[in-house]
């Protein structure tokens, strides 16, 4: 089948959230097609360039997020009051949006209120989805959203709903500066409605939409499946809402509301209308659920992690050293180091001999500051110890980056200690502790995020910035070596039932497969008598190889005279050269990327054979 991956800020892009994951994911999928639509979200991403492809990529569009590029689309009267009322019903629903209320939640409202909340709920919804794709098919119509979005008349409009009647405190309270910078984010969140990614050469040729994650990556999906009804997927390893109120602290309590009311009225119709939901976590499906997503869409699953390389450490426990903690991970106060440093404090009055290795650097110039306060804070807790007056002393504390010879490799960094500690106060999935656990490792932990979900049983877990309790809990494992050898070796057998690579590839492609074939053909194919066939188009027909005989082809046989002059073939004749190679049983073939087009084609997909050919491909031709 042929899949559309929507990513924001990520895949192809050799930096950027969930690229080694999509990369993954990608190759393997060999037996499918995929069409990559990419957001980017700042210059250096673009120009660090993307990572290697594998051959079913077919194509890549990209569209930034970052500029701002006029449009040059001048509006007349007419389209100047089409945007002015959906732009403006589009605001009134953000400002009516109460703050800590999640959009499309329940148990958000009092009990005098309960009945009439889903009616109001559901309301409420419908008129953000009518702005929504409004806008959509006025940017379809007239070329471009970008010039109004920054126009007067979307700052006036956002006013005007912040000052009317019904209006919550913090909407009533923003400043014309609050509004400007909300209309500009809005701008930015709302750019993917002017692309020209909705044709029938584009999303509307793929048989799946698979959006990486929610927010504006999910966007394009959402009208693929307006336009062209294109059924979505949703994965979240964090959700967009959540990040949310994690960042941008900075920012007044009313541009505050407003945004968050965006964010968790588009989760909303992400999850509304989306066929199925692939949480990475319970952290994640939780957050899901209190937007308003659809038990019955969401299915888990784990990200799938290389094991290949933590091995050597997994298979030869007995190599590390018995009395040095590790903490291996990204510099920045999330991390919150400063509790590490205050426990192992702890630690060192119980078990001298301990030693603690601090692995990896900042990511940004917050994280440097961090990191300098952190090597203060080590040198005034742990001044350097010497065995006698004209001996050297050192710091039991070290600070090391991977990459040198000492620590070539992130294993070699798992695999230098017995005990492997995370600190955090903030985390989503801790593919880090994952990491620890392939390598065989007994874990202290902090509880947050989906820290619990990932080790279950298999390593300790103490509430966080509490650094007594996570000092105690290292201890007892420092002094029981029988203990950490039970829970390393379990924590390995754990991560690779559920944590690898293999397991992520088979639940995505059996989730392909379930939506497809519960998708109706976007094509109408008649009967004898002209009535339509449902599902016409069954999920094998989506499969490269012959499933069905050369001869086989859905055409329509009487019925009424506007139907008989163009029948819809459900599958063509494959040339001689592209035929299945004998012993497959006409199964797909592992050398399919070498051989062309497969010999069964989607309904969707061609009219005629002549229609083989590959679509033209404007940017980023494989």
């Amino acid at each position: 089948m042929r899949i559309g991956l929507l990513t924001e800020g990520g895949y192809p892009y050799v930096s950027g959230e969930a690229g080694l994951w999509c990369d993954r994911l990608v190759r393997g999928l060999g037996q499918h097609e995929f069409d990559v639509y990419a957001l980017t979200r700042s210059e250096r991403q673009e120009a660090r360039g993307w990572v290697p492809l594998p051959p079913q990529v077919s194509r890549v569009r990209t569209a930034s997020l970052w500029d701002a590029e006029d449009d040059g689309v001048v509006y007349g009267r007419r389209a100047r009051r089409r945007f002015a009322e959906h732009y403006g019903e589009l605001a009134a629903t953000l400002s009516t949006t109460v703050p800590g209320q999640v959009p499309g939640a329940s148990g958000t409202v009092s009990q005098a209120n309960s009945e009439a909340a889903p009616d109001q709920s559901a309301l409420e919804a419908d008129r953000f989805a009518n702005a929504l794709y409004g806008l959509a098919e006025l940017a379809r119509d007239e070329g471009g959203l970008p010039r109004a979005l920054r126009s007067e008349t979307a700052v006036r409009a956002l006013e005007r709903a912040c000052r009317a009647p019904g209006a919550h405190r913090l909407a009533r309270e923003a400043r014309v500066p609050d509004l400007l910078t909300v209309a500009a984010r809005l701008e930015r969140a709302l750019r993917p409605l002017s692309l020209d990614w909705y044709e029938d050469d584009g999303l509307g040729a793929v048989d799946l939409c698979h959006a990486a994650s929610g927010g504006t990556a999910a966007l394009p999906g959402l009208l693929a499946r307006h336009f062209c009804e294109v059924p979505l997927l949703v994965t979240e390893y964090g959700v967009r809402l959540r990040a949310h109120y994690l960042t941008d602290p900075d920012s007044s309590p009313s541009i505050r509301a407003l945004l968050a009311a965006f964010h968790g009225r588009l989760a909303a119709e992400t999850y509304r209308r989306a066929a199925l939901i692939t949480p990475g976590n319970a952290h994640a499906r939780r957050w899901q659920e209190r937007c308003g997503a659809d038990r019955a869409k969401l299915r888990t699953v784990h990200p799938g992690m290389d094991a290949t390389p933590f091995a050597e450490a997994g298979e030869s426990p007995e190599c590390a050293d018995p009395r040095t903690l590790v903490w291996v991970g990204r510099v920045e106060p999330a991390k919150d180091l400063v509790s590490l440093l205050h426990a192992f404090a702890e630690i060192r009055k119980e078990e001298p001999g301990a030693r603690l290795r601090i692995v990896g650097g900042p990511a940004d110039p917050e994280g440097a500051a961090y990191l300098a306060h952190c090597k203060g804070l080590a040198a005034q807790l742990f001044p350097d110890e010497a065995d006698g007056p004209h001996a050297v002393g050192s710091n039991p504390v070290s600070f090391e980056e991977t990459g040198g010879p000492e620590l070539p490799s992130r294993a070699d960094a798992y695999a230098s200690g017995a005990l492997v500690v995370l600190s955090s106060v903030v985390e989503g999935f801790p593919a880090g502790l994952v990491e620890a656990m392939f390598c065989g490792r007994a874990t202290v932990s902090t509880d947050v995020g989906a820290v619990v979900e990932a080790i279950g049983g298999t390593g300790l877990v103490v509430p966080p910035r509490n650094p007594r309790a996570l000092a105690e809990a290292c201890v007892a494992l420092l002094r029981d070596p029988e203990r950490r050898a039970r829970l390393g070796a379990a924590a390995r057998a754990r991560a690779l039932e559920l944590f690898t690579v293999e397991q992520n590839v088979a639940a995505f492609h059996g989730i392909y497969l379930d939506i497809l074939s519960r998708t109706p053909a976007r094509r109408v194919v008649l009967d004898e008598t002209g009535e339509p066939v449902p599902f016409s188009a069954p999920a094998e027909g989506h499969v490269p190889g012959r499933w069905t005989e050369s001869t086989a082809r859905a055409a329509v046989r009487g019925g009424p005279g506007w139907a008989t002059d163009a029948p819809v073939r459900a599958t063509v004749r494959a040339p001689a050269s592209e035929k299945t190679p004998a012993g497959t049983a006409g199964g797909p073939n592992p050398d399919a990327s070498d051989m062309g087009p497969p010999a069964a084609v989607p309904l969707t997909a061609i009219d005629e054979p002549s229609a083989m050919a590959s679509v033209p491909v404007t940017e980023g031709v494989r």
